[in-house]
């Protein structure tokens, strides 16, 4: 279908019909924790997922908007998982938000429409769309960094988000013009047929693919284009970090999915050079410089940068030589891995949030000492999260990274041999820092011996988050499947 196709854009519309009326609603809300539009704002997120999930459940695959708009399963499984994350967020940080001052309509607000960027991003099938979800996602989430307005860490760190974020919004659409003028079309498909049929100009398709790849690394935050990483992530408001740290890596993979594989397949040997590159030095500078953080909040800002490495390894294995049979095996893995490293990231900063009070963020190492015997419940669902981040079994972040390693070997190449052997090297080196974190809080004395309180929805949520994280670990199988299928679905379309 190649019209105005309305109802597949239904969950997007959705999400924008309500982001207006939460900023409505909360003019006339005076309840201290913003209760009515917390509970409309999660009633939505709900609503949302609960679209996308049946939509994937119906694996049809529209084309919507005069074919600038693509539905297909793989869309709608990333949207399914970037609305939950955004929900799980939300509840999360709601007692932190309000004891910053920072639980009003804008977040709320914010949150809906950095949501329905990556929702377009998700779904984007034309340079033009890629870029109008990428620029709405990020818009929202510079202004979120800044709602301590009152706070220098904080409005420093917007101001390096948006400066940064702006310079790489410039590199990522210099290198689409390159590329229209390469081919000659803004749309995907026809982008495909284009570079298939070997008829652009090489030299200026190869300059664009730099400047895209460069755009889309900084999205990842993979090394050089990390230096926004530790900083933003240390002094934006945790809700707010989590809020970049969740849903948007999403929308990061679902575009690399879409520009560089479903569009440029045919330069495959070009771009993933390219990401080898970026890959291992992800991997090397994440991984060192995590070593040296006592701050918890910028040494899982270093660890993001290493796992961003293991994807980068994953999309940079499906084309061997001129055969794709590798593919939809590398391509699932990669996808895999970042919908499991977001489920787990949920739950570190949760935590975090969790733990922090009015006037204290526990945001260092140090402040989880002896949380074994303030919470054992939260000690012992931190120390899964660290054991899955560090990829030991039987967690899900091993299996995510067994499966990148397995694609990368099954090539039967010598040098994805070799970045094999180089990505479990450098995860022995994190393992070290995520296992100081449980050493940290089982075995130091604590300075504040009082009991953690923490509301019941967000020890809920958290409890719930931490049992997925190992659930996946035992049991795979099935969200594996869902990856392999919508990989495959958007590769046959």
């Amino acid at each position: 279908m190649n019209e105005m196709n309305w109802l597949a854009l239904s969950p997007e519309i959705v999400l924008l019909g309500m982001s207006c009326l939460v900023a409505l609603v909360d003019l006339f809300v005076t309840h201290p924790r913003r209760l009515p539009t917390y509970l409309l704002t999660l009633a939505t997120l709900a609503a949302v997922a609960g679209l996308h999930l049946g939509n994937f459940n119906a694996g049809v695959t529209t084309y919507a908007m005069q074919h600038m708009v693509v539905t297909d399963k793989m869309g709608h499984l990333l949207a399914f998982f970037a609305t939950i994350a955004v929900f799980v967020t939300l509840v999360y940080g709601q007692a932190y938000a309000a004891d910053r001052d920072i639980l009003k309509g804008e977040l709320f607000t914010l949150s809906l429409l950095s949501l329905l960027g990556i929702s377009v991003m998700i779904s984007g099938n034309n340079f033009l769309v890629l870029y109008l979800g990428l620029e709405l996602m990020s818009l929202s989430l510079y202004a979120a960094v800044a709602l301590r307005r009152d706070n220098a860490v904080a409005t420093e760190a917007a101001m390096k988000y948006f400066v940064l974020g702006a310079l790489a919004s410039g590199f990522l659409l210099y290198g689409l013009s390159m590329l229209y003028g390469a081919t000659g079309s803004l749309d995907i498909g026809e982008v495909f047929r284009v570079v298939q049929s070997g008829a652009p100009n090489k030299q200026v398709l190869a300059f664009g693919l730099v400047f895209i790849v460069s755009g889309l690394a900084f999205k990842l935050g993979a090394v050089p284009f990390h230096m926004w990483v530790p900083d933003v992530y240390h002094g934006a408001p945790t809700i707010t970090t989590l809020l970049i740290a969740g849903a948007p890596k999403i929308a990061a993979f679902a575009m690399i999915e879409r520009l560089l594989i479903e569009g440029l397949l045919g330069s495959a040997q070009d771009w993933q050079q390219m990401l080898m590159v970026l890959a291992i030095a992800s991997l090397v500078v994440g991984n060192l410089a995590a070593l040296a953080q006592s701050n918890l909040k910028r040494m899982l800002a270093y660890s993001t940068i290493s796992q961003m490495g293991f994807v980068l390894l994953g999309l940079a294995c499906g084309v061997v030589g001129t055969n794709t049979y590798s593919g939809a095996n590398a391509y699932s893995s990669a996808m895999f891995y970042m919908i499991t490293y977001v489920l787990t990231t949920l739950g570190t900063f949760g935590l975090i949030m969790l733990l922090a009070r009015g006037g204290f963020e526990s945001d260092a190492i140090a402040d989880l000492a002896g949380l074994n015997k303030r919470s054992p419940a939260l000690a012992g669902v931190m120390a899964v999260f660290m054991f899955s981040l560090a990829g030991i079994p039987p967690t899900v972040g091993f299996y995510a990274k067994l499966a990148v390693l397995q694609a990368l070997i099954s090539t039967n190449e010598q040098l994805y041999l070799y970045l094999a052997i180089a990505a479990v090297m450098m995860s022995l080196v994190g393992a070290f820092y995520y296992l100081r974190v449980i050493k940290v809080m089982y075995f130091d004395e604590p300075a504040d011996a009082s009991r953690v309180l923490i509301a019941g929805d967000a020890r809920m949520m958290l409890k719930l988050n931490g049992v997925a994280v190992l659930m996946l670990g035992l049991f795979p199988g099935g969200l594996m499947a869902w990856c392999t299928q919508a990989i495959l679905n958007a590769l046959s379309t």
